[in-house]
């Protein structure tokens, strides 16, 4: 923690700049060295606030005080801190020919990092959630619901009225890629206590409460994974067109510019992607073939210039710009660990759930006005931020490039970190060997090695100018830059430079919810279970190309009923050499068939468990409950949480996508073509409005909880 005589300096210290930005608004940049010391993640989402009120209680009138932290979301890649992050992105040619100092840079500010705090133990459990939000307008009149592209209003508003005036505020408000998104966390990380789970709603309620106070009428803020009608004509507020020219940031023929975050890091994020590429990205969801559906079901596109046509597939959904993608909503948990080992073993151990966890929050079943036949975001997320070059994805032999990569920087993770889990690394892993070979040198383990050098085998996707040469020793955004540009299932999250901060684990494939209750329940369902692997030292490893079989499996209608899922058997007798002292195995999996380690379970197994089959995890987290000291309402608060999960995956309870699938297959104005109509989607907002708000009762998705939040 910083001292009293640490917060007088920073309220006017030598060395920090004061900077200005269009508009007149004033910002002192803070010392980096002292502002990681509080903030809890990457940025500054969870922080001390007792720095602020000392800030606040000196600061000159106008001004405003800023970490020298990014304060983008990690979903968005870094923004390089202080005044450069408000001013010059280079483009993908200038940007390249930085990649190699921002990779060598950024390995050395890796082994800073490292040999600085790799013995560091006993760090406390700390977590916390991340909502997305959409801002949206209910147009009673013409029956049409709307984008709000006033995000960046919302966002000042939200933060003058909250963080930047009370040092207690109880929630912190960070920008998206979207203009109509805002992302809203608590203002202070959750800690160890059993209690703390009876919070977790009631914080997300401050949320939307205070988010909804500062829109304007006919106006809401809404926890939807993927708008319906995103990229169809006048689905924003105010209306733009698409830009579907070179000078266009996404040069989408769908998706217009004015939807993407005005700070200009998105913009060169979007522009730099689609020029590393040297095509558009190409997003092609299969489309749900409905009794009156077109077979083929085939699009023609204004204003084409032939890219379209040749990108799209038939009888699929295509799309072509980053907004379709990084403009969908999430929920995300981060956890610190009490050391670098308890984080590499929970990063493996959760690895396994991803799939199982998404399929389970589905929610995305519908995409540019059409009906699609997945209900899940990944795969087009995934496809909306590929920078991967022809040459990169095996359509043409390497000639400029390096590398065959198989996957593109938003997917499931392509190693483990524990040694439990290296018998289980079982797909090819490109890395770049010069920095392998560096880390081992440098005495990082194998493991570790190959998934930092798998990182690097990228290019920065943007470089800000002010920010090339940087104090190595101090400051990490080179290695940041590249960290977090690799949007995987789980990110392994090291301290940042001269912190308190332990080392962290970010869970990160859930769909978002509808309500509050649902997010909070699967925000503790995911918690609980680390408590319950660390406590019982579980092991849930499997091959990780099996993972990637259930990751694929997890986006397909109705995959929490219909999927089967590889899944570990015996997850009380496993390696777990970081909490037992067992020897790790080797690398190679071999498996005789008679003593297979894992099998194919449903969902409703994997979670409620089958007799002779697997125990199930509900009746796991029940038993660590019984052992545990919870007073009578947390835990009835913990009961109804795990009640929405166990009904989500008997089938009793539907999941967000099949219960929006049923509301447009029983709308009167739906004629089984697939498609999605404006009034269809007015209906289905104003509906989820009303549930959101507790206005009325929806049983068949979130059952009958007790609402304690009102």
């Amino acid at each position: 923690m910083l001292s009293h005589g640490d917060i007088t300096a920073l309220s006017a210290p030598p060395g920090n700049v004061t900077c200005a930005e269009p508009g007149g608004r004033s910002y002192v940049e803070l010392n980096p060295a002292l502002w990681s010391r509080l903030a809890w993640q990457q940025r500054p989402t969870y922080r001390s606030t007792s720095l602020s009120v000392h800030l606040r209680a000196t600061r000159p009138r106008g001004v405003r005080y800023r970490t020298n932290q990014s304060l983008a979301s990690d979903e968005q890649g870094p923004a390089s801190p202080g005044c450069p992050a408000e001013g010059s992105p280079l483009n993908w040619d200038e940007s390249k020919k930085y990649a190699d100092h921002v990779r060598k840079h950024g390995i050395i500010q890796f082994l800073n990092i490292y040999n600085k705090v790799k013995d560091r133990q006993r760090d406390v459990l700390k977590w916390g959630d991340e909502v997305e939000y959409m801002l949206v307008e209910l147009d009673d009149k013409d029956e049409k619901v709307r984008l709000v592209l006033n995000g960046g209003d919302v966002l000042d508003t939200l933060q003058d009225q909250g963080e930047n005036i009370n040092p207690n505020h109880p929630t912190l408000w960070r920008p998206e890629y979207g203009s109509y998104m805002i992302e809203g966390t608590p203002g202070q990380p959750y800690g160890g206590t059993m209690s703390e789970f009876n919070t977790v709603e009631g914080n997300m309620g401050k949320r939307r409460r205070e988010a909804s106070s500062v829109l304007n009428q006919n106006e809401t803020l809404c926890t939807i994974t993927s708008f319906p009608r995103l990229g169809c004509p006048g689905f924003t507020k105010p209306e733009h067109r698409p830009t579907p020219v070179e000078k266009g940031a996404s040069k989408s023929l769908f998706f217009p510019d004015e939807a993407i975050n005005r700070h200009p890091r998105f913009s060169a994020l979007t522009r730099n992607i689609r020029h590393r590429r040297g095509e558009k990205v190409a997003i092609n969801v299969p489309i749900f073939k409905d009794k009156c559906t077109p077979s083929p079901f085939v699009e023609e596109f204004l204003e084409d210039d032939g890219e379209a046509a040749r990108a799209a597939l038939p009888d699929h959904i295509y799309m072509d710009a980053m907004g379709f993608g990084m403009g969908n909503c999430c929920l995300q948990v981060t956890f610190q660990a009490c050391s670098i080992d308890e984080a590499r073993y929970l990063y493996d151990q959760l690895a396994t759930f991803c799939p199982i966890v998404m399929a389970l929050s589905a929610a995305s079943p519908f995409y540019r006005g059409y009906v699609s036949d997945i209900d899940c975001r990944w795969g087009v997320i995934s496809a909306s931020v590929d920078d991967r070059t022809q040459e990169e994805r095996g359509l043409k032999p390497l000639k400029n490039n390096k590398y065959r990569i198989f996957k593109s920087r938003y997917d499931s993770i392509d190693s483990y970190l524990s040694s439990c889990g290296e018998k289980y690394n079982d797909i090819d892993l490109t890395i770049d060997k010069e920095v392998y070979e560096q880390l081992l040198s440098a005495g990082i383990d194998k493991l570790l090695a190959q998934h930092i050098a798998h990182l690097f085998i990228r290019d920065p996707i943007y470089v800000f100018k002010e920010r090339i040469h940087l104090d190595d020793e101090n400051e990490a955004d080179h290695f940041e830059n590249l960290q977090s540009t690799n949007w995987q299932t789980m990110r392994f999250k090291p301290p940042p430079p001269n912190s308190d901060i332990g080392w962290r684990v970010e869970f990160r494939p859930m769909e978002v919810q509808l309500t509050d209750f649902e997010n909070a329940a699967y925000v503790v369902f995911v918690v609980l279970l680390t408590r319950v692997i660390l406590s019982y030292k579980l092991d849930f490893l499997i091959p990780l190309s099996k993972v990637d079989e259930n990751m694929k499996v997890a986006q397909m209608r109705n995959a929490v009923q219909e999927g089967m899922f590889y899944f570990r058997k015996d997850i009380f007798k496993g390696c777990n050499p970081v909490l037992d002292g067992t020897p790790s195995a080797q690398n190679g999996l071999e498996t005789d068939g008679a003593n297979e380690e894992y099998t194919l379970m449903s969902i409703d197994t994997i979670i409620n468990g089958k007799d002779g089959v697997f125990q199930g995890l509900i009746p796991i987290l029940n038993c660590y409950l019984e052992n545990m000291e919870v007073d009578v309402d947390t835990r009835c608060t913990i009961l109804n949480y795990l009640k929405l999960i166990k009904k989500r995956a008997s089938g009793e309870l539907m999941t967000m996508a099949k219960w929006m699938r049923e509301f447009v297959a029983k709308h009167p104005q739906y004629k089984q073509d697939s498609v999605l109509t404006d009034k269809i989607n007015y209906d289905l907002f104003r509906k989820c409005d009303r549930i959101a708000k507790g206005e009325e009762q929806c049983p068949e998705l979130i059952g009958n909880p007790v609402n304690k939040f009102k």
